[in-house]
């Protein structure tokens, strides 16, 4: 009756097709394409940095047709490359690009400088390229000190600019820190901005909040664990599960804190909110693990930076925030899609990719279950080993329950058999773990032995040795196809400071409760 009565005259009908014709028009709008682009990325995404320090880098239209097998949906440049920007258009692949450190100079002191700048590398690609965002240097304040004054009148500038051409709303401008900026940042809620940048970091908070733009930061646990070894443990910084006897508290809030990177997150929050500012969310721009190192480097390893990625990966996807800010769960890029092997020693500078410059993988992620996001591993499982560094006859007791009253299969640990060797207790208790906890379904539970085990998403099989679980065929595995969506940047030299996270951490896990933390 209703439908009826409204199309009862000549100028109701010929109103509504008007206004029905212009939702139609609007559906392929940029605007509109921008608010659907905007709806999309309030959810938290990885990404990864693209670095061009590599040998036989695929041209750009190769490499975005990469970036569209590996379901890439975000990416960060460390330039503004012509090229690759021409080739991300009409992709609906986010791109962050950069400012490098030494267009500071003439950038800051320009605001005619500032409008080209934008002109070139915003004006001419937007819409067509999806631009979200705009990082003005890199680590400005602890790699180029002398050039701090000019970081806040470039990033004006550069805004000003974008209001100028009215994309201020779709393009956020910001500027990424080293984690060193911060101090005291264990517990989180005794961490503060070094005083030395507080003429810098107060006026950047504000227009951060004003703009509405991230704090950006250059987060890595990596450094955490190579800083502080013996009080950091290695779990923690690699996601792995814990037991609540290791999670890390912070005394003054009692939060429980299962990781580091949440721990460098939350305290980037609380630094912030010591200078007053609360509505401005963290971004991190750098994080990840190298999967090789010299001598000195014994932890860069391929094992530790395909558990630490993958494990970064399913934690942001869960969607759980972090201990202080459970309700947001902040967006990473991945350092980075490609090994760099033209850059200078160390040997881990040169080993930070998922991929090699060929675009052939380095590892395959265990990431199965975040949809179509780096689904470059069809094991789809997991394990349970047993725990390095506990004591041997607390070990050797849990592996007699496991194969007694556990039933665990233990047929291929006795001599002569397939999983025999290595002949010592760990080798056969993660046999033993692994088959009662996949004989448990993998339960909740299932995989704790007292604290002992731990669950991984690396196949622990070797030689003819196969795990329970496993989907490799003896010495063979099962081809697995790689897929991967991903985020990119970089196309100058960068510094090596890359987030020191401040030695304090050190200092206040000596003087903090003693250590049940960590």
């Amino acid at each position: 009756m209703a439908a009826t009565s409204m199309f009862s005259t000549v100028p109701s009908l010929l109103s509504f097709i008007v206004i029905f014709n212009l939702l139609i028009s609007a559906k392929s709008s940029p605007l509109s394409q921008y608010i659907k682009i905007q709806e999309q990325d309030k959810d938290p995404f990885v990404g990864f940095n693209i670095g061009t320090d590599v040998s036989s880098l695929l041209p750009p239209t190769e490499l975005v047709k990469f970036l569209q097998t590996q379901k890439v949906n975000h990416v960060r440049l460390y330039d503004a490359d012509p090229d690759l920007l021409k080739a991300l258009a009409k992709t609906k692949i986010r791109v962050v690009i950069s400012v490098p450190n030494n267009q500071l100079l003439a950038i800051g002191s320009s605001n005619t400088t500032a409008a080209s700048w934008i002109g070139r590398n915003v004006v001419a690609y937007y819409p067509e390229t999806l631009i979200t965002a705009i990082s003005v240097g890199d680590e400005v304040l602890t790699t180029v000190p002398s050039s701090a004054p000019l970081l806040l009148p470039a990033i004006e500038s550069l805004y000003n600019a974008l209001v100028a051409s009215n994309l201020h709303a779709q393009v956020k401008v910001s500027t990424p820190h080293a984690a060193s900026i911060m101090l005291e940042t264990f517990p989180p809620s005794q961490a503060y901005f070094n005083q030395t940048w507080r003429s810098v970091m107060e006026p950047l908070l504000r227009f951060l909040s004003k703009t509405g733009s991230p704090l950006m930061m250059n987060l890595y646990p990596y450094y955490v664990y190579m800083q502080n070894k013996g009080f950091v443990p290695l779990d923690n910084c690699l996601f792995k599960p814990l037991t609540p006897s290791k999670e890390m508290v912070d005394p003054n809030t009692l939060l429980h804190y299962t990781n580091v990177l949440d721990a460098m997150v939350d305290a980037a929050y609380v630094s912030m909110k010591n200078l007053n500012v609360s509505d401005v969310v963290v971004l991190v721009t750098e994080t990840g693990w190298p999967s090789q190192g010299d001598s000195k480097e014994r932890y860069a390893t391929i094992d530790n930076a395909n558990t630490y990625n993958s494990n970064l990966i399913k934690h942001i996807f869960d969607r759980t925030g972090t201990p202080l800010h459970p309700e947001m769960t902040p967006s990473v890029y991945i350092y980075e899609l490609f090994n760099e092997d033209k850059r200078a020693p160390p040997v881990s500078e040169a080993s930070w990719g998922l991929f090699y410059g060929n675009s052939t993988p380095v590892y395959l992620l265990h990431v199965s279950g975040s949809g179509t996001f780096l689904a470059n591993d069809t094991t789809n499982q997991t394990y349970c080993v047993a725990m390095d560094g506990v004591d041997v006859k607390t070990l050797q007791a849990a592996l007699d329950w496991a194969c007694g009253q556990g039933r665990a299969n233990c047929s291929e640990i006795q001599p002569g058999e397939s999983c025999y060797q290595p002949n010592n207790v760990k080798g056969h208790a993660s046999f033993a773990f692994n088959s009662y906890y996949q004989n448990e379904g993998r339960g909740s539970g299932s995989c704790d032995f007292k604290g002992l085990a731990m669950i991984t998403t690396t196949d622990p099989s070797h030689g003819s040795c196969i795990f329970p679980g496993s989907k490799k065929v003896g010495n063979r595995t099962q081809t697995v196809v790689n897929s991967t969506q991903v985020a990119a940047g970089e196309a100058y030299s960068r510094p090596l400071s890359r987030g020191f996270f401040c030695v304090s951490v050190m200092m206040i896990l000596v003087t903090s409760v003693l250590l049940p933390f960590w």
